[in-house]
């Protein structure tokens, strides 16, 4: 009788394996510390096998900046339900969006940390997810408006900078609670939705801060 064949893993099942794998010592480890020798041994496979399948340690950590970024911009854009208004939009998506973060530390420390501070090629990834990110809260933020009846008078702008602060903000405040002991996704995004909607609530209200001595 001949030898019994195992099943061949498929290319795409054993390559998310290596993701997985290199996510994982990235984030816990940083760019420059990890070792394609590390990921191989997670990931139960050889070393040639990782770079015949994702060719170099640059093109790796690339390949696991796009997969994350893309989970997380899925997440956030499915966690958000259109029917409802624009604060009830915004909070579904801070909630989808700290959970996420929550649920995939490694992940989000390969994003938030180790992808901008290792080269520009690196960042740019990252910055690609920002920018959608913040073109989707405008969005909520113009709804917003919409919904209020009113013509506040933003400046496109203006409104593009409303939605980096929230963005950046959360990015903050994701990487706080993840780094502290108790802090939930829930509690977060509250943290957040509380500080954020305060302050466009009373901007949809047309009531605009200006300095003293200032016209609004």
């Amino acid at each position: 009788m001949g030898a019994v064949k195992t099943k061949r893993m498929p290319r795409a099942v054993r390559e998310q394996q290596m993701l997985d794998a290199a996510v994982r010592i990235f984030g816990q480890r940083g760019y420059m510390a990890a070792s394609m020798d590390e990921i191989a041994e997670l990931a139960g496979v050889s070393k040639p096998l990782v770079y015949l399948y994702l060719n170099s340690k640059e093109d790796l950590f690339t390949a696991c900046i796009r997969r994350e970024a893309t989970a997380l911009t899925a997440a956030v854009r499915a966690g958000v339900r259109q029917e409802l208004p624009a604060d009830r939009q915004l909070w579904e998506g801070l909630r989808a969006f700290f959970a996420h973060t929550a649920e995939h530390p490694d992940g989000w420390s390969v994003l938030h940390l180790q992808a901008r501070t290792h080269g520009e090629t690196f960042a740019a990834e990252v910055a690609a997810m920002r920018a959608e990110l913040v073109t989707f809260v405008t969005r909520l933020v113009v709804v917003a408006a919409r919904e209020a009846h009113r013509d506040p008078g933003l400046p496109e702008r203006e409104v593009a900078g409303l939605a980096e602060a929230l963005v950046g903000a959360a990015e903050s405040l994701a990487a706080w609670a993840n780094a502290t002991p108790g802090v939930t996704a829930r509690q977060a995004a509250a943290t957040l939705m509380n500080f954020a909607w305060s302050g466009l609530g009373t901007l949809m209200s047309g009531r605009v801060w200006a300095p003293p001595g200032e016209e609004t």
